[in-house]
């Protein structure tokens, strides 16, 4: 969270994420347009802005595409924004639009992302566990009928529960599920510790939702993974664990190798 904060303290920074909220997926000619800055100058806050989460990139032909990732501001409005008197957050009433472009609850976890690939691929790394295995390590296997189990394996142990399910299937748009159960096997498996499973389990089932929106040569992808309760363990563990996976996910249909572990 301190990358995006030194990211936000410049006003040429937040300048460019406000010409991305009105019109997304620019390339840095477009950006550079009507600004008072030199075109090093742009490059450079855009590499600020997109180490720190702030935005997602992709290629068209030569041309460097950037998108808005509104995630990290929303974190930041709901951790910090609420606690105070908004009177003293005026340094940041220019990014008002982009705050409220996607509300995000402390229940949840939001990730916006763009990949340079087709929706039927993205569909298929999301569903074919010789895909998920790849970038992720498990492999997802159900029907991917609405309705229909779902079951997880990873670390060579296989999770099956009648309330793993597929909530919602719409190949190549919206694709919903349950998340897997956190049994004790699990938990040796993945060196979880006893108490954090402990609390793991008391907690309520959660649900991961897929949103899949083709944007010329790429496919934007929004993960909403809700259902939690504040201070839930389990969710503190996947705002963690779902931005590497998705960026493997995202290395892997781009260049066809995943990111390296550690």
């Amino acid at each position: 969270m301190d990358e995006v904060f030194r990211a936000l303290a410049d006003a040429n920074r937040r300048s460019l994420l406000d010409r991305l909220n009105a019109c997304n997926g620019q390339s840095l000619r477009e950006l550079c347009a009507g600004l008072d800055m030199a075109r090093q100058s742009v490059s450079k806050h855009l590499g600020v802005l997109e180490a720190a989460g702030l935005i997602a990139t992709s290629w068209r032909g030569r041309e460097k595409l950037h998108y808005l990732n509104a995630e990290p501001i929303n974190a930041i409005a709901e951790r910090w924004m609420n606690q105070y008197d908004r009177e003293r957050a005026n340094a940041l009433a220019d990014l008002k639009t982009v705050l409220e472009s996607e509300p995000m609850a402390d229940n949840e976890f939001l990730y916006v992302t763009y990949i340079r690939t087709t929706s039927e691929r993205l569909w298929t790394a999301l569903t074919d566990p010789a895909f998920t295995t790849r970038y992720w390590g498990v492999a997802l296997k159900s029907t991917w009928q609405t309705g229909a189990p779902l079951s997880f394996e990873q670390f060579g142990v296989l999770i099956e529960d009648p309330e793993q399910v597929i909530v919602e299937s719409d190949p190549y748009r919206v694709l919903s599920y349950t998340w897997h159960t956190m049994t004790e096997e699990f938990g040796d498996a993945a060196g979880i510790d006893r108490e954090w499973l402990a609390k793991a389990k008391q907690e309520k089932r959660s649900t991961v939702r897929f949103e899949l929106e083709p944007q010329g040569e790429t496919v934007k992808l929004t993960v909403r993974h809700h259902g939690f309760e504040p201070g839930s363990t389990v969710l503190a563990s996947i705002n963690e664990g779902w931005p590497a996976i998705l960026a493997s996910l995202k290395t892997l249909l781009e260049t066809g190798e995943t990111l390296p572990e550690g």
